[in-house]
């Protein structure tokens, strides 16, 4: 109906009362909402305040709400709140008018509702730095309003919707450090005119440079860092982009050159293109950016030299060329950047000194040239000139000189980092002075001298490293004021004394490396008391007494080595709950208690080196939970006891030494279990029985001790499994019957045989002359037969050690034996084989040489021996023997050897064992056995010899005559039997008494001929007359 002059009033007043009205219902709707949103979130206190729902209470006192005039919502900003939940509960049909959505920095997870696109008047949405995950709705892009969208930091996936680039007003977006992708390419994707800043970092973007952003031209901030982005970077990128004044493409896969084109953003505050694969060198014109603050070229193999041009940025801030490939001295017109704050030129090739014109670089923070090539010495001039630095790493370099006294001044230090240099000279003193450094590494240098006692200084330092240098004295009880430390490293240093008791101040500490050192007497028994200490290292000094037993009392020890001290008493109980070890080495001390009792359940240990102590016990089943293990040395203690078949879950075992304790029984079936086992050394226990059986088809074993147990049965057929053999010792237990001629064959790199004092018989295999790395073979005191020619026919091997004493071998001396080569030095566990290398594990062979045992550790070097002692062997010792100049030891006793000692025995010159006893060789001893200097055991007796025992310096020392008794024939030192001369000995003392009577008429003649030409002189005074004249006649001439 048309509206008179009267009913128009009436109408607007009744638009009003509806108005009014609608805002009456919308304040409820939206308040339940948002209290129905909060219900769905975990309990936050930051939203306490979101009660007593009114429209005046929403809007002014619900934190994190805004409203406009109306009283609609407009803006919701609750940023680092804690929030904790997802968006699923919150209805935004109630929130029409919200322009702002701000849930920055919680913990809101789920996935983006795509209700949010019915916010028609969004302009501004960050949900960044949350937990969201799923893909992003392409709904979004229906937000026609939205300026400002911020997704980052969550963990979104799937590929960017492309509708997102169809939002008319968007200035700002952000999507980076998510897991996005771009699996549809970007042809669907239109240009984003109104787009300032965008942001796609580190997500799994890859193919070339995306085309829609060339031709998104009002971008002034772009970051496409860390994806898989790759190609060159586009020439077109200044044309298409030229407001462009921050470029980040680093950590990408970009290759080519540096654009040259890029020297027309003039604009261009900020470039980083480091983490790439960019070539060509440093480009000269990047010298004309004079708008640059922040360059970043580094980790690319760019090569080349550093353009001296740089040094014309004068507004360059940060510059980064680290790991480039550059080969290069530094330019010194880098002095010129005056407002450089930050340089990395680490990793390089760079070579020269360190210029002094760097001083001109006066707003220096952080300097770092570590891992380059330079040398010389460090300019003082530096730290008088950066009195704001905070960071000082030039390690790993050659630097040269002593460590300048004026670092003192650079008062705000907080990182020296000076090691794997060859500075030289002592510690100055003004570095106490540095109260702020919370980093101090000075290691890997040749510094002497003490530790200055102004350090203490220091009580902000959270790290001191001052290991592998030559420092001497103590540890400055000054070292207590540190409080901040927690790394203190002196490890390989000359230090003495015994450790200050300030030294349990340092409550923060958490690693603490002393070793290889001079230190002696006791630890403060309070160290460790109330600390959480990692690591702690004592090993290779000479302490004394008692481990303090509060060493670990936070139960955090993962690394603990005291190995090779002079400590005793027990160990700390606190050990047995520390879960987190990892490596724990003690051997070599005085320790003493009970091995189960001292370790408990330990999941993460790796290696444990107990051995060469006093531990007493046996082992229980919790040692089968340490399923980490991989060395476990125990060698060397009273332990006793069986093992249980428990034992047999250390499956990652690959070196085991349970050596040198008490240990019984039989070993568990289960035993031959352990895939990954090098080594395994069970000697010198009491073990016994038959080993057991194996259905493995292969073995690791490099090395297998069985020696001085009770061990019995036949030729371990477990053996034949074991292909990497390379130590096989098995002497003095119970064995029997034959050895089978598998063993030519199935073990061809077996380097040590030994088999000594079993019961093994029957003719050795002539399947033995296959193992052509053989070099210690040992079958002594066993009930072995036959020809030993026979028993090792062609035999090509390098053997170094023969052992066939003590068994009834008959024949002649083997031929195979007499003219060998000098052979190459024995390595006992050859390089190459398993996992780790062989010179973690120990490796050795004791040999037995007629009484004296001789270890052979890891490399025999030229060691060479020679054992037939106790056979059946006839004829004479052949010549050709005299030609094993390695031969150090030889013995041939109790055969029927008969002929005589070898005529150029001499030239045996390393020789130091020699026994030919009871035999029946005849003779005279040879002269030249006097060249053998090294000689320290020689037995001769029991034979048919005579004749004068031949004198040198080293046979000299050998006083005993037992050595040459039962040979009636012999006389002579140390013999009581002095020698008669015989007919040339007479004729030579003949020629000699003629020879002396022949000088002393000489000496007669001389002097009566003197007395009678001087007596005519003084009794005839016409001839004294006449010679006088003479004389006084050559005066006057």
């Amino acid at each position: 109906f048309p509206l008179t002059g009267m009913t128009r009033p009436a109408f607007a007043l009744l638009l009003l009362v509806l108005a009014a009205a609608t805002t009456v219902t919308a304040a409820p709707l939206q308040a339940d909402a948002l209290l129905a949103w909060k219900a769905s979130l975990a309990a936050s206190p930051a939203l306490s305040s979101w009660t007593n729902a009114t429209p005046v209470s929403v809007c002014s006192s619900w934190r994190g709400v805004a409203c406009d005039a109306a009283g609609r919502v407009t803006s919701l900003k609750l940023r680092g709140l804690g929030l904790n939940g997802t968006l699923d509960a919150l209805d935004v049909a109630a929130l029409p008018a919200l322009a702002v959505l701000d849930l920055n920095d919680n913990n809101i997870g789920g996935t983006i509702p795509t209700s949010l696109s019915r916010l028609r008047s969004l302009a501004a949405l960050d949900l960044g730095s949350n937990s969201l995950s799923g893909s992003i709705p392409p709904q979004l892009g229906d937000l026609s309003g939205l300026v400002d969208l911020r997704l980052y930091n969550n963990n979104l996936t799937g590929d960017i919707p492309h509708q997102l680039s169809r939002l008319p007003r968007i200035a700002h977006l952000d999507l980076g450090s998510n897991y996005l992708t771009n699996q549809q390419d970007y042809r669907r994707f239109t240009p984003m005119p109104t787009v300032t800043f965008l942001s796609l970092y580190l997500n799994y973007l890859n193919g070339s440079f995306p085309e829609f952003i060339l031709k998104s031209g009002n971008i002034t901030y772009l970051d496409l860092s860390q994806n898989t982005l790759s190609g060159p970077i586009p020439d077109s990128l200044p044309e298409n982009l030229p407001n462009l004044m921050y470029l980040n493409l680093s950590i990408n896969a970009f290759s080519g050159r540096i654009p040259t084109s890029l020297s027309k953003l003039s604009k261009l505050q900020d470039l980083r293109v480091s983490n790439n694969n960019l070539t060509g060198g440093i480009p000269e014109f990047l010298g004309s950016m004079s708008q640059l603050r922040g360059l970043e070229l580094g980790s690319n193999p760019l090569g080349g030299s550093i353009p001296p041009v740089l040094g014309r940025l004068e507004m360059l801030q940060r510059l980064d060329i680290m790991n480039a490939g550059l080969v290069s001295t530094i330019p010194p017109e880098l002095g010129n950047l005056g407002n450089v704050n930050s340089m990395e030129l680490d990793m390089n090739q760079l070579t020269g000194v360190l210029p002094p014109e760097l001083s001109g670089m006066r707003q220096m923070r952080e300097f770092g040239i570590p891992s380059n090539k330079l040398t010389g010495h460090i300019p003082p001039a530096l730290f008088t000139s950066w009195p704001e630095l905070i960071s000082f790493q030039v390690q790993n370099n050659s630097f040269s000189g002593r460590i300048p006294p004026e670092l003192g001044k650079a008062a705000k230090l907080k990182i020296l980092y000076l090691f794997s240099n060859n500075l030289v000279g002592s510690i100055p003193a003004e570095l106490g002075k540095l109260v702020r450094l919370e980093q101090l590494d000075l290691s890997v240098n040749s510094l002497t001298g003490p530790i200055p006692s102004l350090l203490g200084n220091l009580k902000h330092l959270m790290r001191l490293a001052l290991f592998f240098n030559r420092l001497t004295g103590m540890i400055p009880l000054e070292i207590g004021n540190m409080t901040a430390l927690q790394v203190l490293d002196l490890n390989t240093n000359s230090l003495e004394g015994e450790l200050p008791a300030t030294i349990t101040s340092l409550r923060n500490l958490q690693y603490l490396a002393l070793f290889d050192n001079n230190f002696n007497g006791t630890i403060p028994p309070d160290l460790g008391k109330g600390l959480i200490l990692t690591d702690v290292s004592f090993a290779n000094n000479s302490f004394s007494g008692e481990l303090p037993q509060r060493l670990c009392d936070g139960l955090m020890l993962q690394n603990f080595t005291a190995n090779h001290n002079n400590f005793s008493g027990s160990l700390p109980s606190c050990l047995k709950n520390c879960t987190w070890l990892f490596q724990v080495r003690l051997e070599g001390n005085q320790f003493t208690g009970d091995i189960s009792e001292v370790f408990g359940v330990h999941p993460g240990l790796d290696y444990l080196d107990v051995s060469g102590n006093q531990l007493t016990g046996k082992l229980s089943s919790d040692w089968s939970q340490c399923t980490n293990l991989t060395r476990l040395h125990m060698n060397g203690n009273q332990i006793s006891g069986n093992i249980h078949a428990s034992f047999c879950r250390l499956t990652s075992l690959q070196s085991l030494d349970l050596s040198n304790n008490q240990f019984t029984g039989e070993l568990p079936s289960c035993w031959w279990e352990f895939k990954l086992m090098i080594v395994m050394d069970l000697s010198n226990n009491g073990f016994s029985g038959e080993l057991p059986m194996s259905t493995s088809l292969a073995l690791e074993l490099q090395s297998l001790r069985l020696a001085n147990n009770s061990f019995l049965g036949v030729f371990p057929s477990i053996i034949e499994t074991c292909r990497n053999l390379v130590i096989l010792d098995l002497g003095n237990n119970k064995f029997f019957g034959d050895i089978p001629s598998w063993v030519g064959r199935s073990v061809p790199l077996l380097t040590v045989l030994s088999l000594p004092s079993n019961n093994f018989s029957g003719v050795v295999p002539p399947e033995l002359s296959k193992l052509s790395y053989l070099q210690v073979l040992d079958l002594s005191s066993n009930s072995f037969s036959g020809e030993i020619l026979t028993a090792m026919p062609n035999h090509n091997c390098s053997l170094e050690s023969f052992h066939l004493a003590g068994n009834d071998f008959v024949g002649v001396f083997p031929p195979f034996l007499r003219a060998r080569p000098v052979s190459a030095p024995l390595q006992i566990m050859p390089n190459g084989q398993g996992q780790l290398r062989v010179d973690e594990f120990p490796a050795r062979v004791n040999i037995s040489w007629k009484g004296h045992e001789q270890t052979f550790q890891k490399s025999i070097g030229l060691i060479t021996g020679i054992d037939l002692s106790s056979n059946q062997l006839t004829e004479s010792i052949p010549e050709e023997l005299t030609y094993l100049k390695g031969l150090r030891f030889l013995n041939l006793s109790r055969n029927d050897l008969s002929g005589s000692i070898p005529e150029k025995i001499g030239r045996l010159e390393l020789l130091d064992f020699l026994d030919l006893s009871c035999n029946e060789l005849s003779g005279t001893i040879p002269p030249s056995i006097s060249n053998l200097r090294s000689l320290g055991v020689l037995n001769l007796s029991n034979n048919h010899l005579w004749g004068r025992i031949p004198t040198g310096d080293q046979l000299q020392t050998l006083v005993d005559p037992s050595i040459y008794g039962s040979n009636p024939g012999l006389c002579g030192f140390p013999l009581l039997n002095v020698c008669e001369p015989t007919l040339d000995q007479g004729a030579e003392v003949r020629k000699e008494i003629g020879d002396l009577g022949l000088w002393y008429s000489v000496i007669l003649g001389i002097v009566f001929g003197f007395w009678l030409w001087f007596g005519a002189l003084f009794f005839l005074e016409p001839w004294r007359f006449s010679f006088l004249c003479f004389v006084d006649g050559l005066g006057s001439k």
